[in-house]
């Protein structure tokens, strides 16, 4: 398989489809469709999922309703499999809680002409400042 040229479109894409679905608490659950029920990886915040029902189960365990997100940048590059690597810089703020900032890795692999999130790393860029 080649390279796919689109790749910078299709990761601005994915993004911005992504967290509309993600952000809203009404729809979040159907994140979950964008993940493969057993070839898909999730780290977040450093605890590791495999397959859609426990990745669904995660996302269902936050406990936060409303997520305000500002997204500083979104840089992709293409993998040799057709895939595309997305990772994304920005800001969140859940509930009245203070922002912060977090990055978010993707690695979205070709599947009979769609794709589907093969990896998935999150984590808030908090540091101890002490």
């Amino acid at each position: 398989m080649a390279l796919n040229l689109q790749y910078e479109d299709i990761g601005k894409g994915f993004v911005q489809q992504y967290y509309g679905i993600f952000d809203d608490p009404a729809n979040r659950a159907n994140v979950v469709n964008f993940y493969s029920a057993t070839e898909s990886f999730m780290t977040f915040e450093g605890h590791q999922i495999q397959g859609a029902p426990k990745i669904l189960e995660k996302v269902q365990s936050l406990s936060f309703q409303k997520i305000t997100r500002v997204i500083t940048t979104v840089d992709s590059q293409p993998t040799f499999d057709g895939g595309v690597l997305i990772n994304v810089l920005g800001r969140l703020q859940c509930d009245d809680d203070p922002p912060h900032a977090f990055s978010q890795v993707f690695v979205l692999k070709a599947n009979a002409g769609t794709f589907f999130v093969a990896h998935d790393i999150f984590r808030l860029n908090i540091h101890n400042s002490a």
